[in-house]
């Protein structure tokens, strides 16, 4: 892979020198610099001429702030003659405004997909979209991977969880919620909610059992925790003798930290999609799931012209 360069952006250096250990290269030399009014200047310290190049940043708080480093970013390696440029997105930002649900509103998340084209990234890589579609969005090729597995791989290797059921805290995640229950060899419930305004729900109902079982939430973001702390205290009520919750992305917004603590949730598991370092030292009992390998396999499978899908269905296997 001596033509293979990784850059790291402000948001993920930590899950991109991960990445970079699990392929044995040296992380590219690359410089973000944000000026007094908020400009940004993304600067490469070595040549990408005829290299394939890696941008790796997810593209959370500051959402504007992240995105415009990404672009700019590729747009520096279009000009200085790169190969191929791919822009890792473990945590798409704006992914939740992937359709009108109101009259006279925007369509973010295909603004996104056409300012990375525009920029000159030839593929994208996302982590759990919010809503799969959203791929389409894309005329390059852009590849929706899942932290599913590694969630289900975590969990076969806990002791004493007794009787599982998988909980969906919505009807749109159902379908998360049964590729997790196939991989513990579990049932599943649906917490059936409705949510009145923006980062705000309310439990309903609940569709399943979790009476004396381990109840395990499946979402893939947690942003203010409160449709997770509604959901908890529900699956509690209804008597769950443990609840763990479990995400993709730990977005962890405002009073989120503070929500899961009074929670007394058994167990939080997320991946590092998102940098965890600040929210670990204020939430220890968290678990976070490294995503490393598994994006480190899908630059592999690229470079080699390999199977994606095989990578991923086997990179959990004992």
């Amino acid at each position: 892979m001596k033509n293979t360069i990784v850059f790291a952006l402000s948001s993920s250096v930590g899950l991109a020198e991960d990445i970079c250990k699990e392929l044995g290269l040296e992380l590219g030399k690359c410089e973000v610099k944000h000026f007094a009014d908020g400009e940004i200047l993304v600067e490469l310290g070595e040549s990408v001429r005829g290299k394939h190049v890696y941008f790796v940043q997810s593209t959370n708080k500051p959402v504007n702030s992240n995105l415009m480093e990404i672009l700019i970013g590729i747009d520096a390696c279009k000009r200085a003659s790169a190969a191929s440029i791919t822009a890792i997105i473990p945590y798409f930002g704006y992914a939740r405004q992937d359709r009108k649900a109101k009259p006279r509103q925007p369509i973010t998340s295909k603004l996104v997909a056409s300012l990375l084209e525009r920029a000159g990234a030839d593929r994208v890589v996302t982590v759990d979209l919010h809503a799969t579609q959203i791929q389409g969005f894309f005329d390059i090729p852009a590849d929706d991977i899942t932290a599913n597995g590694l969630i289900a791989d975590y969990f076969k290797h806990q002791e004493g969880l007794g009787e599982i059921v998988v909980v969906s805290p919505d009807h749109g995640g159902a379908v998360r919620a049964r590729n997790l229950a196939n991989a513990l060899g579990a049932p599943i419930a649906i917490i059936d909610k409705r949510r009145p305004k923006p980062n705000v729900a309310e439990a309903m109902n609940l569709i399943g059992d979790v009476d004396g079982k381990t109840a395990i939430i499946i979402d893939d973001m947690v942003d203010t925790a409160g449709t997770l702390t509604a959901g908890i205290k529900m699956l509690k009520d209804k008597g769950a003798k443990a609840v763990y919750a479990s995400c993709s992305h730990g977005i962890l917004s405002g009073p989120a930290i503070d929500r899961l603590k009074a929670a007394k949730l058994t167990g939080f598991v997320c991946t590092n999609t998102i940098d965890q370092t600040e929210n670990q030292k204020n939430y220890p009992e968290m678990t976070v799931l490294s995503m490393a390998p598994l994006l480190a396999g899908l630059i592999h499978a690229v470079e080699e012209n390999s199977s994606l899908s095989e990578v991923l269905a086997h990179a959990f296997d004992d």
